[in-house]
């Protein structure tokens, strides 16, 4: 469970994120472990203990995975797959544990009137990656967004999204639903979203949606998976409008060059979610062939 209560769990993603900077920044020095824990003013016991809890791999280990090198094979791995998803008309590479996502567009009317006649629930919860605002209708999730604290404007700028709705705050059900979003171990579960955007963009989020955790994308192979193969550019945009961080992982599309892109949240925490998937994947996978 992800209390906001807890100072110490707070602290845990910007310690996270902190030393991931400084590997990346020093790791032509192949800086040592406790060089790593004194910048985040850490022990090394506590803070491998930290990171290996957070992440389930070792430090350099995690940073392996936010290489250009580990995306540009990542890309190469995922597109026979996506051929042959697309070719089938079935949804992309194995989800594993990943959850399960229906969703729901909202109507012209409802968008042209900013959720008029809607009640939405919103509050505040610590997550893997910082503390998460979470909005939800009757219907699911409509809003999860990453920051590295609490701020008053993130709650205006969903009130000004869905000007016309009714809001009410709820920490708690904030709380235990992003512990669904992110449960301590992987297994399978569903949510539901409520999408608001224009016909093209829902075609790309859903498109998206194929992408299983870990892997990645580049934008010029989304465009194609929404059957807009030209429309690069447009998916960019798309990607850009996305407000349900993580459950639409617009975190997995990156440049053909390797590079991570833009990202609503901030590069680093595009760049983190996706080195914390692959570290879960290869948990999974490992688990996977020890079981067969």
């Amino acid at each position: 469970m992800f209390d906001l209560s807890d100072t110490e769990s707070q602290l845990q993603y910007q310690r996270i994120a902190r030393a991931i900077r400084f590997l990346r920044a020093h790791a032509s020095e192949q800086p040592s472990l406790g060089a790593v824990a004194a910048e985040v003013g850490l022990s090394e016991y506590h803070f491998q203990r930290l990171f290996s809890r957070w992440a389930g791999v070792s430090p350099k280990r995690f940073l392996q995975y936010l290489t250009k090198e580990r995306a540009r094979a990542a890309l190469r791995e995922s597109r026979p797959l996506l051929e042959a998803a697309h070719a089938a008309g079935l949804s992309g590479p194995g989800r594993l544990h990943d959850l399960m996502i229906s969703c729901e567009a909202m109507t012209p009317g409802q968008i042209k009137t900013r959720g008029a006649g809607l009640e939405i629930g919103y509050g505040w919860s610590g997550s893997p990656f910082g503390v998460a605002l979470v909005g939800w209708t009757s219907n699911g999730v409509c809003h999860l967004g990453f920051h590295d604290d609490i701020d008053g404007r993130f709650e205006h700028e969903l009130a000004e999204a869905w000007s016309g709705a009714r809001l009410y705050r709820d920490e708690s059900r904030a709380i235990d639903l992003v512990a669904r979003i992110f449960p301590e171990q992987p297994r399978p579960g569903s949510l539901h979203l409520v999408l608001q955007g224009t016909n093209f963009q829902i075609k790309v989020w859903e498109a998206l949606l194929q992408i299983g955790s870990g892997a990645l994308i580049s934008y010029s192979e989304l465009a194609a998976l929404a059957g807009s193969p030209r429309a690069s550019r447009a998916v960019g945009s798309a990607l850009a409008a996305n407000r349900i961080g993580y459950l639409i992982p617009c975190h997995r599309v990156i440049r053909e060059t390797g590079e991570s892109g833009q990202y609503r949240w901030g590069e680093d925490r595009k760049l983190i979610i996706q080195g914390w998937e692959a570290a879960r994947r290869e948990a999974v996978q490992g688990s996977a062939d020890q079981g067969g």
